[in-house]
């Protein structure tokens, strides 16, 4: 997989660097700020960006912006998005055009080397990768939307696919049958109100409505 880097904090650039060329990626580029991020994906069209939220000069939202211009100009780009804080806006508008092949992680969760690797690889695969504690955060303040409808056990099968897990990885999780997971996803969709579409179309704008409700 080719992979671009922009991260501001060296350490933390080359040390993504360095676990990702170490299990098999190729690092096209490691960079320090938006515009050069810009320069790198026109360059190299890497499989997969990874892009710090706050980037140089300004360090608010250089990064996101550079990843909505990114996905702007390449309906198939893949934006796997790191930021120390859970800002639910971000996330929301990466997923607003249903398309999938984002992620949102806390720089912690990069240190949990298993949990990002997975993320690079669901998220270069065309599936979303939500750090469970912003699934966490979002939900504690969601409102209407919606989810009043959902039951508990719906809400958590919710919760897990705004992580990006597959059917078989919540079968998992909550110990359940492979058509009991069926099930409350097509209950999901109902109370949701999403009509009949492209599985993996569907879930992504399951978890949107869940995002847009914090």
């Amino acid at each position: 997989m080719r992979i671009v880097i922009a991260e501001d904090l060296l350490l933390l650039r080359e040390g993504m660097v360095r676990l990702l060329t170490e299990t098999g990626h190729d690092v096209v580029a490691a960079v320090g700020t938006a515009a050069e991020l810009l320069d790198a994906v026109d360059e190299h069209h890497p499989d997969l960006s990874v892009i710090d939220v706050r980037l140089p000069p300004g360090f608010r939202d250089e990064g996101l912006r550079a990843a909505l211009r990114i996905r702007s100009a390449d309906p198939d780009a893949k934006v796997l998005i790191v930021s120390q804080y859970v800002e639910r806006a971000y996330a929301a508008d990466l997923l607003a055009d249903g398309r999938g092949g984002v992620g949102y992680l806390l720089k912690d969760r990069v240190t949990a080397l298993d949990d990002f690797l997975d993320a690079v690889d669901r998220v270069a695969a065309g599936g979303t990768a939500m750090d469970p504690e912003v699934v966490r955060q979002l939900f504690a303040r969601s409102r209407d939307h919606g989810l009043d409808g959902l039951t508990a056990r719906e809400r958590e099968v919710l919760g897990l696919m705004a992580q990006g897990l597959s059917n078989s990885a919540i079968c998992d999780a909550l110990v359940l049958a492979p058509v009991s997971v069926e099930k409350h996803i097509t209950n999901i969709f109902a109370k949701l109100d999403l009509p009949p579409a492209a599985d993996a179309h569907r879930r992504v704008r399951a978890v949107l409505t869940y995002l847009n409700a914090a």
